[in-house]
């Protein structure tokens, strides 16, 4: 009787042991159905297409782990900010910073920065502002996989200050300076530097509208003849003396700002909203341009960010970055290497 009862003790454990084994691949093959719908509803959404089943089930994977980190990094709740399925989801971090971030930081030693800074004396700035109040600034555009932030940012900056000298709000074309500005260190698509791109808007005596100059989002051939058209000109530029904070915002007190920072991480792919208060680096690989600053309602100081990778990404667009760190360098490294056109 002992052996009887034994043996259906061992019969019961090994059949619950099956029954939750079961459970566990029937939740597993659900969430995976879960998944792979949640994917097929984005693939639709954002127009994407796979040359073959291989790419979309590598595709489909590396949805999978950035849905999840998003969704744990969300249900955390313990971030200023919150991250989202955007456009990049099928996109590993090296793959999405190897599309979009190009600027040229590490080249930026070699070159020398200007020493004028027309605002050092500036005593009084607002506490908060928005340029995109104020009609200086145009709305968001997308750089697409071309690797042209820089010209993305000193095209922001010179619209900003054309606005605001001459009283005419103007998009200006990002791809004339993609095409034609390729003789030192800006090379299209392949990445460049803000203060090269205002000392080619100032050799050319200006740059065509965005309209009559469209973008193209891929390395093209110099238009003369468009180039020769200018719809607005700068006169100089100026560098914001490095690692002050304080400087950066005398400066975009005044005007919309060309900036540098670090955007390499995850956190930085899927930023939804909220003042990005993320761990990230100084190695400088992205250029955006700075266009306000202001306190949450939380009463967090931070920086409005115009980026260029549309406005499904962000808070339609921008990024608010947190303001008043204790690295002298700013989040991300936004006060290393800010610079802005003049009139």
């Amino acid at each position: 009787m002992v052996a009887k009862n034994h043996f259906c003790y061992i019969s019961l454990t090994v059949l619950c042991c099956m029954a939750f084994l079961g459970v566990q691949v029937t939740s597993r093959s659900l969430q995976d159905a879960s998944m792979y719908e949640r994917h097929e509803q984005w693939m639709i959404r954002y127009g994407k297409e796979y040359k073959d089943p291989q790419e979309r089930e590598k595709r489909f994977k590396i949805f999978k782990d950035n849905v999840n980190y998003i969704e744990a990094f969300n249900n955390a709740a313990n971030k200023n900010y919150k991250l989202g399925i955007n456009q990049f989801a099928d996109l590993t971090n090296e793959e999405f910073v190897a599309q979009r971030n190009r600027f040229k930081g590490h080249m930026c030693s070699s070159i020398s920065r200007t020493t004028s800074f027309k605002y050092e004396n500036v005593t009084a700035v607002p506490s908060s502002i928005d340029w995109r109040q104020k009609g200086a600034v145009t709305p968001i555009k997308d750089q697409g996989q071309c690797g042209c932030c820089w010209a993305f940012s000193a095209v922001a900056a010179t619209e900003g200050i054309h606005k605001l000298s001459t009283g005419r709000p103007i998009s200006l074309s990002e791809q004339e300076l993609v095409d034609c500005d390729t003789k030192g260190v800006d090379q299209g698509c392949e990445g460049g530097l803000m203060d090269d791109a205002f000392k080619f808007i100032i050799q050319n005596r200006g740059l065509n509208t965005e309209s009559k100059y469209p973008y193209e989002g891929v390395d093209g051939k110099c238009n003369a003849n468009e180039a020769g058209n200018h719809a607005a000109s700068i006169t100089g530029y100026e560098d914001v003396p490095a690692n002050s904070e304080k400087a950066l915002q005398k400066a975009v007190a005044n005007q919309p700002v060309s900036v540098a920072i670090d955007a390499s991480g995850s956190d930085f792919q899927f930023y939804m909203s909220g003042v990005f208060t993320g761990t990230c680096g100084t190695e400088l690989d992205h250029g955006v341009t700075a266009v306000g600053y202001g306190v949450s309602n939380d009463g967090t100081a931070y920086w409005l960010v115009k980026n260029s990778w549309g406005t499904e990404w962000g808070e339609k667009g921008y990024i608010r970055m947190q303001r008043g760190v204790s690295a002298a360098e700013g989040l991300c490294g936004n006060a290393m290497q800010a610079s802005y056109p003049t009139a």
